[in-house]
């Protein structure tokens, strides 16, 4: 994940006139000290400021609160995250942890409402696919309220979405690491005493879409044994239980079949899923696994027969029509490439891939101006896609 900028934070000493925004206008000199619910500022404590961009330097009439927030800010979520100060450190202290206590407090005190501010912030920014800045955001308040189960949750929701956006923008090797992190940050949430309920609830969902039978059913059966849960959630809780284990998905030889697809190991895959279908031949999932080796392998033809057969046992979602999609394509039944593709874009209707594989299509078939509709569609989704700005002759957008 990108580290956070504290290259533009200086030191200043206290400067006069910055108490009233803590302790209000009747605020004194003296109060180096604190009673007991409030914060009282140390006038020997140097206070972290951000020079703004373009600048090299600070007059005190142009230093204002929220520059000195906005350092205070990046050092609390640097430090939190475990990184190197780099010209930020903090100087004269041999207690770093209890000088960035004591910066968290300052924010807390002149930002009383920072938190729910902050929070509204990341979820819009997620909302809308910023979900850099959302994660930046969210950084910031793990660093100014650690182990807060709701930051940790949005923060694992937002990489949770980041990689879905990226797997379905064609980009499997960040989506990769986005879902990394995510486990991550689920992993976090799932070890507090006592976990939280939605959080449980969600990590078994994430783990389900990344094919993780075994953890998904671990989430699940912790979440329908928990006290007060949601009794709809419950109920769907234990539908996917009961799926999970009426399909034998949490096999190991599934889950391994699965993670050596996805490392590019397929010829190893192979095996793990024959040993799976010869004891599960009536399970979908097996088949697609294989039928999605078999097309990386460039074996269309095998690669068709166990997608079909995946199909046919209820296989029907967009992954498993794309990839049907793709190994027909090669054999050149277009119409058949058609349709498995209309299907699976109705099934999920912004996956880049599947939008990006009718463009392919409609250029085998020599039919220009559709292919041309069908990229200009990928690039209003994902406007760095590398095939769509080939295609239509474009270079890609500055960062």
């Amino acid at each position: 994940m990108a580290k956070i900028d504290t290259g533009r934070i200086i030191f200043l000493p206290v400067p006069s006139g910055i108490r009233e925004h803590v302790h209000g206008h009747d605020a004194h000199e003296h109060d180096a000290y604190e009673r007991e619910g409030e914060f009282a500022m140390d006038s020997a404590v140097p206070i972290p400021v951000e020079i703004p961009e373009g600048k090299d330097s600070l007059t005190p009439d142009e230093l204002t609160i929220e520059m000195i927030l906005s350092g205070m800010l990046k050092l609390v979520a640097a430090y939190h995250a475990g990184e190197e100060l780099s010209g930020a450190q903090i100087p004269g202290s041999a207690d770093p942890e209890a000088r960035i206590d004591y910066y968290r407090r300052f924010i807390l005190a002149v930002r009383p409402g920072i938190f729910g501010e902050f929070n509204e912030a990341a979820i819009l920014k997620a909302k809308n696919g910023d979900f850099d800045t959302a994660l930046e955001i969210l950084s910031v308040l793990e660093g100014l309220f650690p182990g807060s189960d709701v930051v940790l949750l949005n923060r694992a929701l937002a990489l949770e979405e980041k990689a879905a956006t990226l797997e379905a923008g064609g980009k499997p090797d960040e989506a990769a690491e986005a879902a990394f992190h995510a486990e991550k940050a689920y992993d976090m949430i799932l070890a507090l005493d006592p976990p939280r309920p939605d959080a449980v609830f969600n990590a078994g969902y994430f783990r389900l879409k990344r094919q993780d039978f075994a953890g998904a059913e671990e989430c699940f059966s912790s979440y329908v044994s928990l006290p007060g849960t949601d009794s709809e959630k419950r109920e769907n809780a234990g539908k996917v239980l009961t799926e999970i284990r009426e399909r034998f998905l949490s096999d190991e030889n599934f889950r391994e079949a699965w993670e050596l697809v996805r490392g590019g190991k397929e010829e190893a895959a192979l095996k793990k899923i024959h040993f799976f279908l010869e004891e599960h031949p009536e399970v979908w999932n097996g088949w697609f696994i294989l039928g999605w080796a078999l097309r990386c392998l460039e074996r269309w033809s095998d690669g068709q027969a166990a997608l079909e057969k995946a199909v046919e046992l209820g296989g029907t979602n967009a992954g498993v029509r794309n990839e049907l999609a793709i190994c027909l394509m090669e054999l050149s039944d277009y119409r058949g490439a058609r349709r498995e593709l209309e299907a699976a874009l109705r099934d999920d209707p912004e996956n880049v891939k599947i939008i990006s594989n009718l463009g392919v299509l409609a250029m085998k078939k020599g039919n220009a101006a559709e292919a041309a509709a069908f990229f200009r569609t990928v690039l209003e989704l994902e406007p760095g896609d590398p095939l769509a700005l080939d295609y239509l002759n474009l270079t890609p957008r500055p960062d």
